[in-house]
């Protein structure tokens, strides 16, 4: 989401800060943009909060890259850092309005059925070519990008996969030489680990957000789909069912995951319980490291993995996850917005970025920079390269991930609260979220 809006990115502060960027100067020589006429333009940004801590902090880090974009082009930038309780509601005020900034980041799961509301403006044509043409991205991440079969009306900004942490002294203690590379290996793994007050697993059990990820996750893991080919929702097929029930049954039947993490919905807490020991695994996306350090754990302390799908299964290892931006089709400003839109997902952008924030590359060509260790970095990326996959590309699929995760949350606090769910339950649940589903349509 929207995901971590984040997709699950971080379970920000909710605030805006806002920071007007004076323009200090005419272009320099790095060729990233030209100003097209539109010197002395200025542009209202709203930026999700990407730190994991503070809006001011993502001023702090956007900072240095607007006025290097004001020095390249004249244009002026009024930033508003938004968190994440926040974005979507604003979105979708400003969409009902017709009142809101230039240029937005919005949760690329959020990109289907803001291209259905008609209010942003399509990459095609003269626009797309405005930006650099739509064929420098990575295609899986532009394949985000609004609805199936249309012009996409957001472009990737940032690239984002989840994967498995582990504890490498918690490994090691209990005799486990590496990560688990099936589902199988993971539970069996993760029951060696739940002992003396640590848990194998720590989940954001309470977040719908996580939720449907591995509600989607899992499903697509046993060769489901939540949608037919026609775009009607599928959400009790079997594979699904399943799915859920495997991803549930981590708390309920195989006791690695504590009861305690029902209540966890920020995006945070299993990650801080994790870095202090408490848990032995977390599955995170990549730029889960920065909040691992923030919270004192030395990178060196653990290892990441793919999260392994079940033997036999297909490897689908996360959706593609990430941050589009998009242009209102109503902003006076749209040749400086798509000069604005061509430097953030230029190479200078894209490699500023990565560090702090934890990105991976949405366009080719820019190397990896999210991470100090390489490996971890290699791992991230062929994940989010080869073993990803793209969150419903229809209207409805807003709709989808609240009631799908609400409807998997409802089913980790029964098993919380010491009630039993059955694949009968799971189907009961996700008939329900369906139905809710179809309502919206």
């Amino acid at each position: 989401m929207k995901f971590s809006r984040r997709t699950k990115l971080s379970a920000a502060l909710v605030g805006a800060v806002s920071l007007a960027l004076v323009a200090t100067g005419c272009s320099s020589n790095s060729g990233s943009t030209s100003s097209n006429g539109v010197s002395g333009s200025t542009i209202t940004y709203w930026a999700s909060n990407q730190s994991g801590t503070t809006t001011a902090a993502d001023v702090k880090i956007l900072t240095p890259i607007l006025n290097h974009f004001t020095k390249e082009t004249g244009i002026k930038v009024n930033l508003e850092v938004i968190g994440w309780g926040d974005l979507q509601n604003n979105i979708n005020n400003a969409v009902s309005s017709g009142s809101g900034p230039d240029v937005l980041n919005i949760g690329n799961t959020w990109a289907p059925y803001l291209a259905a509301t008609g209010a942003f403006v399509p990459f095609t044509g003269a626009a797309a070519t405005a930006i650099g043409g739509t064929s420098k991205f990575i295609p899986s991440a532009l394949a985000t990008g609004g609805l199936a079969g249309q012009a996409p009306t957001s472009v990737p900004y940032i690239g984002l996969a989840y994967g498995l942490f582990y504890n490498k002294s918690l490994f090691a203690k209990a005799g486990i030489s590496g990560p688990p590379s099936t589902w199988e290996e993971l539970v069996a793994d993760a029951k060696k680990l739940t002992t003396g007050g640590v848990e194998g697993i720590g989940l954001e059990a309470g977040s719908y957000t996580e939720n449907v990820h591995f509600a989607f996750i899992t499903g697509e893991q046993n060769g489901g789909s939540w949608y037919d080919s026609s775009g009607n929702p599928t959400f009790t097929s079997s594979a699904n069912v399943n799915g859920v029930l495997r991803y549930l049954n981590l708390m309920q039947d195989d006791g690695v995951v504590s009861k305690a993490d029902a209540e966890y919905s920020t995006g945070t807490e299993a990650s801080a319980d994790f870095a202090k020991g408490k848990v032995a695994m977390i599955v995170n996306q990549n730029n889960g490291n920065t909040s691992l350090t923030a919270d004192g754990m030395d990178p060196s302390a653990y290892g990441v993995s793919n999260i392994p799908a079940p033997q036999g299964g297909k490897q689908i290892n996360s959706g593609i996850q990430g941050i589009n931006l998009s242009i209102f089709k109503n902003s006076k400003n749209q040749k400086a917005d798509l000069e604005f839109i061509k430097f953030m997902t230029g190479s200078y952008a894209q490699a500023a970025i990565g560090r702090p924030y934890g990105t991976i590359p949405v366009v080719k060509g820019v190397t990896p920079n999210f991470a100090s260790d390489k490996a971890f970095e290699a791992v991230f990326s062929k994940v989010y390269d080869t073993q990803a996959a793209p969150y419903p590309l229809v209207k409805s699929e807003g709709a989808f991930e609240q009631n799908v995760g609400a409807a998997v949350s409802g089913l980790f606090a029964t098993i919380a609260t010491g009630g039993t769910v059955t694949a009968a339950d799971v189907k009961a649940a996700l008939q329900t979220a369906q139905d809710k589903t179809i309502a919206t349509q």
